[in-house]
């Protein structure tokens, strides 16, 4: 009992929830993005290079019967997918960037003021109100 217990104080922590819900979220906006990707962007793309859609783009390596390939490459879906990445890979950089400039510097802490001073003679850090100095003994200001 001792293992479930410790399972159930592990699952329950804070990071552990928040990373599911990243993880959920993230195959969510996946989804969005690669809809975004094969229903927007890439039939104007494709209409724009003659009409070719990308995702019928392959290589036919074994056919079993005229026009029916068994197995090929499939160039084409990875160039959808290479623009997919691209696409979140920048969508993620402009929110980064928007969350980052949401955030709010501290201000910078003054200086703080100042303790010691310098011996003009034997250049030796002495306080302030020093009248001599303690290491060369000599009169300063």
């Amino acid at each position: 009992m001792a293992i479930v217990k410790e399972f159930k104080e592990f699952a329950m922590k804070g990071n552990v929830v928040d990373m599911a819900v990243g993880i959920i979220i993230g195959g969510a906006f996946g989804k969005i993005i690669t809809s975004l990707v094969n229903d927007v962007i890439m039939p104007p793309i494709g209409m724009l290079l003659g009409g070719v859609d990308f995702t019928k783009l392959l290589i036919p390596l074994k056919e079993s019967a005229p026009g029916v390939v068994d197995v090929a490459i499939k160039y084409g879906a990875f160039i959808n997918t290479v623009i997919d990445f691209t696409i979140v890979a920048f969508v993620i950089f402009i929110l980064v960037k928007a969350m980052n400039s949401l955030k709010k510097e501290a201000p910078a802490a003054p200086a703080p003021a100042p303790t010691t001073k310098q011996c003009p003679e034997c250049l030796m850090e002495i306080p302030l109100a020093a009248k001599r100095c303690g290491h060369c003994t000599s009169t300063v200001k």
